[in-house]
């Protein structure tokens, strides 16, 4: 497909919850083999970038905000971006349900939910939880009220059987079960974070570029869990030339894992050494 600039992308409102024809900035050209074709609206973009003044930073630092938590009321939050590419595919290859997993207050599982909610797909969470919590009834609190109230199905496991079993066979599993109950299943990884997911935040790229110009940004700075948000920002900012050093301050795991992880999600997204260079996050710093 051919790709547009970032005005023609973002050109007026989008009707939200429709099917949209994607086309990727001219700067992906290397990778339009792998390139998807459509995705869902679900957020509102793009979203503001504001200026932040905490305690402490020198005076000589300006600090600025991207606002993703002003994606949408039900769907705040970074993955959405990925969802919108996700959910895309699960419509279009005729799932009716997707899998989803996360912990018992996960804001991916709760957008997941809603979002396939939107577009008439029943969701299920595979929820990790204290073994109190998972041996009972969860309740009705934060991002769990919100994946009851859009009739999510819940499925607790405990953080020993999440830890032993592992969340991609927990996926299976599930994913194995529907599909004896005449169910066709579309799991989604931890985060939304795979390779298709991770066009998100490609695109994210492109949305700065119009935000950024001219403002000197140097560095940008970003939490990384599952890691698709830093693979797609790593690899907009390698190809778009934007000039920023790219941050990732890992929640979990080690440097090494994640930058393991993320060179498969790169290599999925059409980018290799030999097709577009060696994009890396440059840092990953574990909290």
């Amino acid at each position: 497909m051919a790709a547009h600039s970032p005005a023609a992308q973002q050109a007026g409102p989008r009707p939200m919850l429709q099917l949209e024809d994607y086309s990727f900035p001219r700067w992906a050209n290397a990778l339009s083999a792998h390139a998807p074709k459509h995705r869902y609206a679900l957020g509102i973009f793009p979203t503001p970038l504001h200026k932040w003044h905490p305690p402490g930073v020198p005076d000589n630092v300006e600090m600025y905000i991207k606002r993703d938590d002003l994606s949408g009321m039900q769907l705040s939050g970074n993955k959405v971006r990925k969802l919108e590419f996700l959910l895309a595919e699960a419509v279009a290859q005729g799932h009716d349900c997707v899998i989803t997993i996360g912990g018992i207050q996960s804001n991916h599982c709760r957008a997941t939910a809603v979002a396939a909610r939107y577009l008439g797909l029943d969701s299920h969470l595979i929820l990790r939880a204290s073994r109190e919590l998972a041996d009972s009834d969860p309740g009705l609190t934060g991002n769990l009220l919100l994946a009851r109230m859009v009739g999510a199905h819940i499925h607790t496991v405990t953080k020993e059987e999440y830890t032993r079993t592992g969340s991609e066979a927990l996926l299976q599993q599930l994913s194995e079960k529907l599909r004896r109950q005449g169910k066709k299943p579309y799991s989604i990884p931890v985060g939304g974070s795979n390779s298709l997911g991770s066009w998100g935040y490609l695109e994210a790229v492109r949305e700065l570029e119009t935000q950024v110009a001219n403002m000197g940004i140097t560095d940008i700075v970003l939490a990384c869990g599952s890691g698709g948000t830093a693979a797609g920002m790593a690899l907009g900012l390698h190809l778009s030339g934007l000039g920023c050093k790219l941050h990732a301050m890992g929640v979990c795991d080690d440097p090494d894992y994640f930058y393991n992880y993320l060179g498969g999600l790169l290599e999925g997204m059409g980018a290799t050494q030999e097709t577009i260079g060696q994009p890396q996050c440059r840092h990953v710093l574990t909290m």
